[in-house]
């Protein structure tokens, strides 16, 4: 079988009970519905299946729950019975065992199911997932060694967090005489040579670490607010008593009276009130469900305690022990909460609310699991809720599910393939981290998993974002590595592309991309050699969405503008997630596009609900940000994608604009030099990066460092394609209009290594702009009268009213005629984000206008924009030239202010 492309490939996170319980209902539905499933059971616990719980190694942690009762499956109640009685033929119903006897059973019941179910593979992971993210139709979890695992669904078996540690002072907590997490391994070896014990919290917990910890010589201390402890089983129970109708829609006072009611009725039928509560255990949830939000939230105040003593009680045989240790002094319980625990001279001093103060070697937190999610510190919960794909329960409890464990996502968000069972449902549920309701949900879990996928078509590969390809599991191997480095901004993505189509020649889509790419990066003949391949792979072996991408295509490189904008928006319409074709349609580092300002904003923001906290897409909609001034949310959003992918092309070049704009020259180029050392080797557009350090290292006039980064990064050795022409030739245009260039421009190389056509017939207005730049570094007058003339001749409205002009322009500059110039160049300012280019780029007709108007000595008009640029963004250059050019005091002294923030 080939496992990659024909099974559902699933995750679940957590190998304790419930992980484990999960995995075997997986295989199990899947064995019975001749479906082929691959699992991933990640956790970095040695053993799958014993967790926390069950992986005591005391012999005196008994369960809570009788033999009869423990049966991994719900449909049949007495397996775990018979499993027990072939190792211990004296086992009985009623007998509780110990707890690390059910950890052995849950780890044979999984090894049992892994060799029975033909069409299942299950792959243990030891590791922790720390992140999870939107991949195509699936997800993608982050490992905390760095890898990542994509599979169609996940399902977070995550137990019982560690208890909270507010109440603890800050000196406690440093101090070695504190347990924070009694069940983390090796924490109750510290209390080997403690004497008296403190345990704060008096629930299950404590009465385990009372067996454990008590010892002749020691006392151990029990408090929490109410004092309660956990009431016993019977050794002989009665069968639950089934309640009468109850109804939590009426409200939390009358449940409370009908539910004393059922349990005095327990007592007088039974003799015992523990039937009643035994009979409630199938309509809690259903009670709970129904209490108002006010009522949940009394309940949790004023009952829960109470209930919880009731409803999980303990195996007879510890409730005995506890007794005898009370009765001998060694274990001391009450009412009350820790005013302050220090440590001094080797001891806690501990101060009680009754007024007692205690002398104890150690402090024990007993508390009880953390249930609101947003105070775990777990990584990869706060990502969950972080990027809405979940929120929190009711009450705050856990995660807010669906019937069948699936995540509830954010508002606005649509629901991932992400489910959860165990305490995580307990803000749904209130009951939910027993056996027997660990079993049952297991098995619906599992339903809706596999119910989920099976909607899915599995005939194919597919990308990222789950759009299928028609084309070989090799070929879209290769196809998924390329537009990854697409999407990132990487270098590669041209050769893998070719090795795709090689090993598979009719691979529309492949074929297609490679033509936009050769489009964008100036191979006009490879990119038609290309595109006529693709139509052909298209015609003859591809779906809808495949032919609507290669026609898109066909009509961006083949159409005029507005036929080929017209394909692009009308295919993104249909195809929203084909963020090839959006990356297409939108500038950046790696396309010119086919909008531009509120047009592209509106495009991307409108895809918020398809592509959420993808890091593809916060990176572009960081971009729009900046672009919108809304500096903060651009950085937070760049910031984030970066966490998710550390060599998010689009990220970091919002990023470096927010740097900028913001005046954070020193800062930026601290930070940029960082990312170009660790991820710059294998971007794409690394010059274009090395050009925005290269504008804080002029606009703090840092002359040799400017130098030295176009001779190390910058030279037409080091750059290819357009890039040559938009970075390196725009860079010295610009070091040479701000002064900061002296002696001859090596235009010469450039010019010769850069693409023809974006010299002699470019494309797009961005590719003019810069055409015309190298020109006129270069003091080419033939090659700016050839660029007029082009630019004439096309007849777009942005190359006879920005270019043309431009080019009148910059002759008029290399001519020295700067009156001329001046008038020429004013009127272009508003005109020229026409092009597409960046704030950043634009102003590069502004230092071109600024140096005219210096060298003509219109030092008033000079002065004026400078102050204006110095109110937008400190400058260290600007201050100097304002101060050059005398302007009047007050514009000196705010723009002095102004540069020094």
């Amino acid at each position: 079988m080939n496992w990659s492309s024909a099974s559902r490939r699933i995750a679940v996170v957590g190998a304790g009970a419930a992980g484990t319980l999960t995995v075997v209902q997986l295989l199990r539905q899947a064995e019975k519905a001749r479906r082929a499933v691959e699992i991933w059971l990640v956790d970095p616990a040695e053993a799958a299946g014993p967790g926390v719980a069950y992986g005591t190694a005391d012999p005196r942690h008994l369960l809570n729950v009788p033999a009869g009762k423990m049966s991994a499956f719900p449909d049949d109640p007495g397996h775990f019975l018979r499993w027990l009685t072939g190792r211990r033929p004296d086992a009985g119903p009623g007998d509780f065992v110990p707890r690390q006897e059910y950890g052995r059973y849950l780890a044979e019941v999984l090894q049992h199911t892994v060799r029975e179910c033909a069409l299942g593979r299950l792959h243990r992971v030891r590791e922790r997932v720390v992140a999870v993210r939107e991949q195509g139709s699936g997800t993608a979890l982050r490992l905390a060694g760095g890898d990542e695992l994509r599979v169609d669904a996940a399902v977070f078996a995550l137990g019982n967090f560690a208890p909270g540690q507010d109440w603890a002072g800050t000196e406690l907590r440093a101090s070695g005489h504190f347990v924070a997490d009694p069940w983390a391994p090796g924490a109750l070896d510290r209390l080997a040579g403690a004497q008296d014990v403190l345990l704060v919290g008096t629930g299950l917990t404590m009465a385990d670490l009372a067996v454990t910890l008590a010892r002749p010589d020691r006392v151990v201390h029990a408090v929490s607010r109410h004092g309660l402890v956990p009431q016993e089983h019977l050794a002989d129970p009665s069968p639950p008593a089934e309640p009468p109708g109850l109804d939590a829609s009426r409200g939390l006072d009358t449940l409370r009276r009908d539910v004393r009611r059922h349990l005095a009725a327990s007592r007088r039928a039974c003799g015992d009130w523990r039937p009643g509560m035994d009979g409630l255990r199938g309509v809690t949830a259903a009670l709970w469900q129904q209490l108002s939000a006010a009522d949940r939230a009394r309940f949790l105040t004023e009952d829960l305690r109470a209930w919880e003593v009731h409803r999980h009680r303990i195996a007879p045989r510890t409730a005995a022990t506890l007794r005898a240790l009370r009765a001998a002094g060694r274990l001391r319980t009450g009412a009350a909460e820790v005013v302050y625990a220090v440590p001094h001279h080797g001891v806690v001093v501990v101060r009680l609310s009754d007024g007692r103060t205690l002398r104890v070697g150690a402090v024990v937190n007993c508390t009880g699991a953390q249930t609101d999610m947003r105070r775990t510190g777990d990584p990869l919960v706060r990502c969950v809720l972080d990027r809405g794909y979940a929120t929190t329960g009711p009450a705050g409890l856990g995660f807010d599910t669906s019937g069948d464990g699936r995540l509830v996502p954010a508002a606005g968000r649509a629901a991932l393939r992400l489910w959860t069972i165990g305490a995580a449902r307990r803000g749904n549920l209130l009951e939910t981290t027993a056996i027997p309701e660990i079993r049952a949900q297991a098995a619906q879990v599992a339903s809706g998993v596999l119910a989920a996928l099976a909607g899915r078509r599995v005939s194919g590969p597919r990308d990222r974002y789950g759009l299928r390809l028609s084309t070989g599991a090799e070929a879209a191997k290769l196809y998924g590595r390329a537009l990854e480095r697409i999407l990132a901004g990487r270098a590669g993505a041209g050769a893998l592309l070719n090795e795709a189509v090689g090993v598979d020649p009719g691979f529309a889509v492949g074929h297609a991309t490679l033509a936009l790419l050769g489009h964008e990066c100036g191979g006009a003949a490879d990119a038609s050699v290309a595109l006529a391949a693709a139509r052909r792979a298209a015609s003859r072996r591809a779906d809808e969405r495949e032919r609507s991408m290669v026609a898109a295509v066909a009509a961006r490189l083949c159409g005029t503008e507005e036929q080929g904008k017209a394909a692009l928006l009308g295919h993104i319409a249909a195809h929203p997630r084909d963020a090839l074709v959006v990356s297409a349609a939108v500038p950046t580092v790696s396309f010119n596009g086919v909008t531009g300002a509120e047009e592209a904003w509106a495009l991307i923001e409108g895809l918020s609900g398809i592509y959420g906290q993808d890091w593809w897409y916060l990176g572009q909609l960081a971009f729009v940000r900046q672009e919108q001034e809304r500096w903060q949310e651009a950085d937070a959003l760049a910031v984030q994608a970066l966490a998710a992918h550390p060599a998010a092309g689009h990220a970091v070049h919002a990023r470096a604009h927010v740097f900028y704009e913001t005046g954070e020259h020193r800062a930026g180029l601290a930070w940029l030099d960082e990312w170009l050392d660790c991820h710059g080797a294998g971007a794409s557009h690394r010059s274009h990066l090395s050009w925005h350090a290269a504008l804080h290292e002029l606009t703090l006039e840092d002359r040799g460092a400017l130098l030295r980064r176009y001779d190390r990064e910058l030279v037409a050795s080091q750059v290819s394609g357009g890039r040559l022409l938009v970075d390196s030739a725009s860079l010295l245009w610009r070091a040479r209009m701000t002064g900061s260039w002296s002696g001859g421009l090596p235009l010469a190389e450039l010019l010769e290594a850069a693409p023809r056509d974006w010299l002699e017939a470019p494309a797009t207005g961005f590719a003019a702009l810069h055409a015309a730049l190298a020109f006129a570094a270069a003091g080419d007058l033939s090659g700016l009268g050839r660029l007029r003339a082009h630019a004439l001749a096309d007849g777009r409205e942005v190359f006879s009213r920005v270019i043309a002009p431009l080019c009148d322009a910059l002759a008029s500059v290399v001519g020295r005629h700067w009156h001329e110039a001046v008038l020429r160049l004013g009127p272009l300012l508003p005109l020229v984000a026409r092009v597409g280019a960046s704030k950043a780029q634009h102003e590069v007709v502004e230092e071109t206008l600024l140096h005219a108007l210096i060298s003509g000595g219109a030092y008033g008009r000079a002065a004026e924009l400078l102050t204006a640029r110095l109110e937008r963004r400190p400058s260290p250059l600007d201050r100097r030239r304002l101060n050059a050019v005398g302007g009047p005091p007050a514009a000196r002294g705010r723009a002095t202010a102004l540069s020094a923030r």
